[in-house]
């Protein structure tokens, strides 16, 4: 069975046990009764913390852990003027459900690597993120990052699972050089990236990719709160994003390039973007240009997007789509107020393939920057990680930091 997590509803569906890609029956059954056997139950769930859980991702963190069917939200950290509070009083909340009722009464710590937990999200601004998640990863803390801090250290996995979940080998390596035991950092990437190589995976796999020019519109939401004033962005767009061009021209490259056992190995595209911001609540719209190197069709390179499906693994994940791409057929769609919430949030919406007079191909696509871009994101890339055996289960005590032994004897049965 596969299956997505819809807020309160876990909705399941069947996968061939003949998957067209190289994924053998009997492989596959073996990983259905080794995933049946991880799933927690009850208790047996995994207990997550989010760092800067009152700032909008964190926020979209809670709400997406309220009910989930792997992990239960255990602790809550902020900055110094919420410690000591309970989430409800120090939470503005922002979202247009209440505050999960599990949530409410939790008190909000600081950023010491003393909570109750067995991994944490972190959803920190970037002033404090680094030290911050280091010092959780060096604690024994897994770290499931939406910070853009770490993302390009040489030894840090950059993760879309649908496009590069085999650079969490790289885990081994970063916890070898770092010397952290049962502690790691994983991050995902930037909110506009995250869309756009969800989209150019199926067309670098199958046609090859060489260069891409891509502009974005992206939402007022992306600037967190209380983000932009409203005299700069009402009735306006503003054509500058601070260090939004550097991240979508640099991130790519790690994605869809490769882990070597010892490094990354960029992918070698050429790619140039413009990012606005734009008075739109969420949702990034982008309008991408594309070279390949094989030539295709409008049609093919529709029907390649539209047929992307991920591997049984990454399917039976619950935060997960089968086919994470939607390919819509209108000329004017996407648009962010009808298309942002396909497939809850964590779908990446394509519209207007065509013919480019000066690459090979052009699009438009929509992601929701919140959702796929961030909280979704972090949470979807958490579940692979638990999965896969990554994220051990530590002993409540007095001192949550796990003691040497234990970190090591877990450390080692991972990496069996």
């Amino acid at each position: 069975m596969s299956g997505q997590w819809h807020g309160d509803v876990f909705e399941t569906h069947e996968i061939s046990l003949t998957d067209e890609r190289d994924f053998a029956p009997k492989r596959h059954l073996e990983y259905v009764q080794m995933l049946s056997e991880q799933t927690p139950r009850g208790s047996r769930k995994w207990r997550a913390a989010v760092l800067g859980a009152t700032g909008l991702v964190g926020q979209r963190l809670v709400k997406l852990l309220a009910n989930h069917p792997w992990f239960e939200l255990t602790a809550v950290a902020a900055s110094e003027r919420s410690t000591g509070k309970t989430y409800a009083e120090a939470a503005r909340w922002h979202l247009d459900t209440p505050i999960p009722q599990e949530a409410r009464n939790l008190v909000v710590k600081g950023l010491e690597p003393e909570l109750d937990c067995d991994f944490v999200f972190s959803a920190l601004d970037s002033s404090v993120a680094g030290a911050a998640e280091e010092e959780f990863a060096r604690a024994g803390y897994p770290v499931v990052s939406n910070s853009r801090n770490h993302r390009m250290d040489p030894d840090v996995p950059l993760l879309i699972p649908e496009v590069n979940a085999a650079h969490l080998d790289a885990i081994r390596v970063q916890q070898a050089q770092r010397g952290y035991s049962t502690g790691f950092i994983v991050t995902n990437p930037n909110c506009s990236t995250a869309g756009l190589v969800l989209v150019l995976k199926p067309l670098a796999d199958i046609f090859g990719l060489e260069r891409i020019f891509v502009v974005t519109l992206q939402a007022v939401s992306g600037a967190g709160y209380p983000g932009v004033a409203s005299m700069d962005i009402q009735g306006n767009v503003v054509p500058f994003i601070s260090g939004e061009e550097e991240k979508m021209e640099s991130e790519p490259q790690k994605l869809l390039g490769r882990w070597d056992g010892r490094r990354f190995v960029d992918a070698g595209l050429g790619l140039s973007a413009h990012c606005n911001r734009v008075p739109v609540l969420d949702g990034h719209l982008e309008c991408v240009s594309i070279s390949m190197k094989k030539i295709a069709s409008t049609e093919e390179v529709r029907e390649a997007l539209r047929s992307f499906e991920v591997d049984p693994e990454i399917a039976m994940l619950p935060s997960a789509l089968r086919r994470p791409i939607e390919v819509l057929d209108d000329d004017n769609r996407p648009q962010p107020k009808r298309d942002v919430n396909t497939g809850n949030g964590m779908a990446a919406v394509v519209g207007r393939v065509r013919e480019c007079p000066l690459l090979d191909i052009k699009l438009t696509l929509l992601s929701h920057n919140l959702v796929r871009g961030a909280a979704g994101a972090a949470l979807l890339n958490a579940e692979l990680l638990a999965a896969r055996g990554f994220i051990p289960r530590r002993v409540k005590s007095s001192s949550t930091a796990p003691r040497r032994s234990e970190s090591s004897a877990v450390a080692e049965q991972v990496s069996s």
